[in-house]
């Protein structure tokens, strides 16, 4: 059923592509504030929520939010800018910075959506498979959900959490416990062995990598980790399967796997899951 949009004044314009957005400095749903990101220093010690989080999250609002996540997929499906069309949603619903964040992190197109799960594969597909993972992508939502961070569920079935980050990796109290859950996911998965890709622009990413690999060895995983300037465009062209939930790569790589939301479900029964979209539900 189509939302209405009655009160609203909205011209559609050309959309801008997920690769064209990130190369403007446009919102994506992993990049909401491209300028903090690369300025301000990490100070965190968790991943934990936001002040603001229990206020814009209550269950009162969340009736709102999904609302809010179809009238913007109706939007981008129909060719609106994802900026203005997020722009028009969220000034019609009076949404807060966080509520527009988990919006946008929420929506996708349908035809985006539709292709997503015809892509995502089963985790008995993953067996005996070799596995991309998206280091940061991956890492920040597990982390977040065992420091009772919030957690959104879009339209295409994938926790992303509402953290950021700023330029600099923090190991935080929750990355040695995340990377040990995340490891023993993988081999109850019994992938095929798997390579960790980080951002070479973020500073520590040596750091990270150090975790991942001593970790790997104290368990006897066959684990890599490549640094790279921006795993994206190797991560959408690759030919194995990709573990991720940015929209930007699951819009163009030939397979993936819903590492993030398999993790969480598995090993971390306590976190915060708000489902933004009416058709997803948590298993």
């Amino acid at each position: 059923m189509q939302p209405r949009l009655d009160g609203w004044t909205a011209h559609p314009i050309v959309r801008d592509g997920p690769l064209e957005q990130k190369a403007r400095g446009l919102p994506s749903d992993d990049a909401v504030s491209s300028v903090a990101r690369w300025t301000v220093p990490d100070k965190r010690a968790h991943r934990g929520p936001h002040p603001e989080d229990e206020r814009s999250f209550a269950p009162k609002c969340q009736p709102l939010l999904r609302m809010a996540v179809a009238h913007f997929s109706w939007l981008l499906t129909r060719g609106y800018a994802e900026k203005s069309a997020l722009k028009i949603v969220g000034d019609h619903f009076q949404l807060t910075t966080r509520q527009r964040m988990a919006v946008l992190r929420s929506a996708c197109a349908d035809d985006a959506c539709v292709q997503r799960r015809k892509r995502e594969q089963s985790a008995r597909s993953v067996a005996g498979q070799p596995l991309l993972i998206d280091g940061y992508n991956v890492l920040t939502t597990i982390e977040a959900a065992l420091a009772g961070g919030i957690l959104i569920l879009g339209r295409d079935g994938c926790y992303r959490d509402m953290a950021s980050m700023h330029g600099s990796f923090r190991k935080v109290a929750e990355t040695a416990p995340a990377v040990e859950i995340v490891g023993r996911q993988l081999e109850h998965l019994r992938v095929a062995g798997c390579t960790w890709y980080l951002d070479r622009p973020v500073s520590n990413s040596g750091r990270l990598r150090t975790i991942l690999l001593s970790t790997a060895e104290r368990f006897g995983w066959q684990w890599q980790v490549e640094l790279v300037d921006n795993p994206d465009p190797v991560l959408a062209v690759s030919p194995e399967i990709v573990a991720s939930a940015d929209s930007v790569i699951l819009d163009r790589c030939r397979r993936w796997f819903n590492l993030a939301r398999r993790t969480v479900d598995a090993a971390v029964p306590q976190a915060r899951i708000i489902a933004m979209d009416d058709s997803t539900q948590r298993d």
